[in-house]
């Protein structure tokens, strides 16, 4: 199949084209090189067999050379992570959501029927939650007063009793809570829409925690992983946010490959148009404070500090149910977490 790959030079681009192509795909890649992603002055990275092309998603132009003669898109391209400030929020948009629209105009113009999409777990928001009282319940977003005086675990909206956490599964209320997480929801939207409209399957991929080799080093849109190794390289404790309790998955970025692999393949099962959404995770979940003590523990650097610092946007947990991926697509994540972080930990970082 003739697969084109937006952003296929990024982090976990890279991984996913090679991935396609080792497995028979013709591949071919568009990347603006965002400096968001790939630093300043970066150049066209080498990808044997693969076409790589330069521009940006946003321009109709580029996405209409970037579509002649492909079958399938397989759609990464996107600015991740919480960012700076709201003085990104144009960037996110524009990247995200501008640039999906434009290039699903382009792929129906083009009768281009196949999609996966990169989507990510924030669309969820908060996880899942259950009160021993009023059982399943979405709790409100938690108040900066509460974390300041450290208090953060959310509460019953209807007695304030302390909640138990679960796994969210595909279906249940999308409620995001940042920047990032709306443009992402959006997107699923987006691509769900023309689908229905033009007759054509999709799959939106919601990633968890992706780490592994190439991930960015240490800046506002890196992953928490990468922020730890940083601080170890320098011989600093990684610095963990709120209690380090929060709970969440991560998946290394060869099954996210993997599962891209597996959507693509999917694609012509699904009886009918539109967009089918799948938890992309390990099923092992862990809170940050593992994380952190993992990879310190790999890279033979001081213990982590749990600071009580806190971010406006972030959730307390979220943990996924990855059972409907293994069902439908027959993705199951391989990578153990404590050999993950050990390959991880040595591992070449994008700059």
């Amino acid at each position: 199949m003739r697969v084109l790959v937006t952003g296929g030079a990024g982090f976990i681009g890279s991984h996913v084209t090679r991935t396609l192509a080792a497995a028979g795909h013709d591949v071919s890649v568009l990347d603006s090189l965002h400096p968001a992603a790939h630093g300043t002055g970066s150049e066209l990275p080498d990808l044997p067999g693969v076409a790589v092309r330069r521009g940006d998603i946003r321009d109709p132009a580029t996405v209409e050379a970037a579509l002649a003669q492909v079958d399938a898109v397989v759609h990464q391209a996107a600015m991740v992570g919480m960012g700076v400030d709201l003085a990104d929020l144009p960037d996110y948009v524009g990247c995200n959501d501008l640039g999906t629209a434009v290039l699903l105009a382009g792929m129906a113009r083009h009768r281009t029927r196949r999609l996966v999409l990169a989507s990510s777990m924030v669309v969820y928001g908060e996880g899942a939650y259950a009160c021993p009282e009023h059982g399943p319940v979405r709790p409100t977003p938690r108040r900066a007063g509460d974390l300041a005086a450290g208090r953060f675990e959310p509460g019953c909206p209807a007695c304030g009793m302390p909640l138990e956490s679960g796994t969210v599964d595909e279906d249940d209320r999308l409620q995001p809570r940042s920047v990032y997480a709306a443009t992402k929801l959006a997107q699923e939207h987006l691509a769900d829409a023309w689908a229905r409209e033009s007759g054509a399957r999709a799959i939106a991929l919601r990633y968890h925690n992706v780490y592994g080799p190439g991930m960015p080093r240490d800046t506002p849109y890196s992953g928490v992983a990468a922020i730890f190794r940083s601080a170890l390289e320098r011989g600093d404790a990684p610095q963990v946010y709120e209690d380090g309790q929060q709970r969440r998955d991560f998946v290394h970025v060869t099954d996210v490959a993997a599962a891209n692999l597996a959507a693509l393949s999917a694609l012509d099962t699904r009886p009918e148009p539109g967009l089918r959404a799948y938890n992309i995770a390990s099923g092992d979940p862990r809170t940050i404070a593992d994380l952190a003590a993992t990879l310190a523990t790999a890279m033979g650097g001081p213990p982590p500090e749990v600071t009580g610092a806190y971010r406006a946007g972030d959730v307390r947990h979220i943990v996924a149910s990855p059972r409907r991926a293994a069902a439908d697509i027959g993705f199951t994540a391989s990578t153990p977490f404590t050999a993950g972080l050990a390959e991880f930990a040595v591992a070449p970082l994008r700059a």
